[in-house]
């Protein structure tokens, strides 16, 4: 079993963390996470596939241990996060690399290789999002990531995470566990919270304009590859057959028994992951 590696690394002025994964000899992997979620989620996916690749797997800006916004009107932001994102590129002297992008991370790795990443995204996987993203599901997010849950015990944060974040699909016991130890934090009277700031929130509010990714989209020259949940609210089955006909004209594979998002936690999305990153 790959052993992961906690690592903290200065970028554009924060204070990251990386999860990193495999040797640093080999082609570098970026999995960039969605909304309300770390680089852990990713744990499954990364530790099968550090046998080839350097994985790097990092926590957004107010998200899980990394640091905060210090304004988040402007810090929550893509172009806030990819100015990150470049920062610990070259830290890691990466050059080339493949990126895989769940939700907020795919439009991250749309904006990147379509502008300052561009001829350096080499293999670009679009997880569950698209220039498009329906009301219905933009509200769902922004209602329970800007009111967060506080209880008194771990077990119960875990029902929380199980309930609200059902539409992942069918994991395992011991990914949920694993999705909790990573998913909480305690408040100053000791009670358990989510491991972010609320204040992600706004960038729905101050940022809109960063969901507007037709342009960039359709300037991708990358190898994409595009993955929806079957049941997703986020990526609607209309706005992914577009995708498949523009810019990149992507590979659409519909993963079924989940919403928004997959996990990339199964035997059979790893090596849907492998394939397309291998070739």
């Amino acid at each position: 079993m790959t052993t992961p590696r906690s690592t903290y690394v200065e970028a554009a002025g924060f204070e990251i963390h990386v999860t990193e994964w495999g040797n640093p000899t080999n082609p570098a992997l970026v999995m960039w996470h969605g909304l309300a979620r770390t680089g852990r989620d990713f744990d499954e996916a990364a530790a099968a596939l550090a046998d080839s690749y350097f994985v790097l797997c990092p926590d957004t800006l107010g998200r899980g241990l990394s640091g905060w916004a210090r304004d988040y009107t402007t810090d929550y932001s893509y172009s806030s996060f990819g100015r990150i994102a470049l920062d610990l590129l070259d830290k890691y002297k990466v050059d080339r690399l493949r990126w895989v992008g769940t939700s907020m991370g795919g439009l991250i790795g749309v904006t990147l290789a379509a502008g300052a990443l561009k001829g350096r995204v080499t293999h670009l996987v679009i997880n569950d999002i698209g220039p498009d993203i329906p009301a219905t599901g933009t509200g769902r997010i922004s209602s329970y990531v800007g009111n967060p849950p506080v209880y008194d015990t771990v077990v119960e944060m875990e029902q929380w995470l199980r309930e609200n974040y059902a539409p992942f699909g069918d994991n395992t016991d011991a990914f949920w566990r694993r999705m909790t130890d990573t998913s909480v934090r305690r408040t100053d009277d000791g009670r358990v919270t989510v491991h972010y700031d609320p204040s992600i929130v706004s960038q729905f509010t101050h940022h809109q304009a960063d969901l507007n990714v037709w342009p960039a989209y359709d300037a991708i020259e990358a190898k994409t590859l595009l993955l929806r949940g079957e049941t997703s609210d986020v990526l609607s089955a209309d706005v992914a057959q577009q995708m498949t006909l523009r810019g990149p004209r992507p590979h659409l594979e519909v993963l079924p028994g989940c919403g928004h998002a997959p996990t990339l936690a199964s035997s059979r999305e790893i090596e849907i992951l492998r394939q397309f990153v291998g070739t």
